[in-house]
């Protein structure tokens, strides 16, 4: 049995441990690069990395981060992607709930939809409305990127003349303003991996400002969630179809507010607080949808 692991790094921390466990376990792991991807249509192989025939060699496909790239790049490894699950093979997370999750508003908007507490958000491509919506979240927002991770790009803003500045110069980029009231939060919150439908590990991760991504400087914490807690991250990732997430919790004022999910999520910061080896955990899971 082959499992393939997809990503834009071979020699990336989680892409080594997943296939370390994928080899511990008997399975052959394949490191596949989204770059390598050669699809034809009307004749065969209808889909290769490389030597790799994916559609007819892979038992599952483990997505990990698959890097930067232009639309048109971005756009054809999702259809890849989706090409190979209509085809039997496995992927883990699917196409459809990396679109989902990668996408801060959408995202945000089905955890909404389906009952879960979200912090108020607004997002708009005018800078005129970016300002309506500052002092309408309390003059005290949260500038992000609508596609991105790690905190990289995330910006407060409490002073309405900044504000102005950094809105108008996005609109003139043809950018989108995705801004997010701030809420104080002791400069820490809650990251819950989830695998299907249990939550593996948690931590508290503590920053020195009110950025607190591992990634970042912030420090984890081992924390063992409640049961509400542990209801809310599986709730959230339910609400976006993800089989393998990480699930973002603030609490604000003696409230847990749902904050993002990642369909890619990192777990280096995580396993160092945790005696769950978390590589395995995945690979256990990708085998059982494989028998099941």
């Amino acid at each position: 049995m082959i499992i393939g692991v997809l990503g834009r790094d071979a020699e990336g921390w989680g892409t080594l441990q997943l296939m370390r466990s994928l080899e511990k376990r008997g399975v052959s792991p394949a490191f596949l690069s989204p770059l390598r991807v050669v699809a034809r249509i009307g004749y065969k192989p209808a889909l290769i990395i490389d030597d790799v025939n994916i559609v007819k060699d892979l038992a599952a496909l483990i997505i990990r981060p698959i890097g930067r790239g232009s639309l048109e790049e971005i756009i054809f490894r999702m259809d890849t992607m989706l090409s190979l699950e209509r085809k039997g093979t496995i992927v883990i997370n699917p196409a459809r709930t990396i679109e989902r999750c990668v996408d801060k508003y959408y995202a945000l908007a089905l955890l909404e939809e389906n009952g879960l507490p979200v912090p108020r958000t607004l997002v708009t491509e005018k800078a005129r409305e970016a300002m309506k919506g500052f002092h309408e979240l309390g003059g005290d927002v949260v500038l992000k990127p609508l596609f991105g991770s790690r905190g990289i790009g995330s910006t407060r803003i409490f002073n309405a003349d900044i504000a102005a500045r950094i809105f108008s110069t996005i609109e003139f980029n043809h950018g989108v303003l995705y801004l997010q009231e701030f809420l104080s939060h002791g400069d820490s919150d809650i990251r819950a991996f989830v695998i299907g439908d249990r939550v593996i590990a948690a931590m508290q991760r503590v920053g020195d400002s009110w950025k607190t991504n591992v990634s970042q400087g912030a420090q984890p914490v081992a924390i063992n969630l409640t049961k509400d807690l542990e209801a809310l991250a599986l709730r959230a990732a339910k609400a976006v179809d993800c089989k393998l997430a990480g699930v973002d919790i603030l609490e604000h004022e003696g409230r847990y507010l749902v904050i993002e999910l990642n369909s890619q999520p990192g777990w280096r910061g995580l396993q160092s607080v945790t005696k769950v080896n978390i590589a395995d955990c995945i690979v256990d899971f990708v085998l059982s949808e494989v028998k099941r």
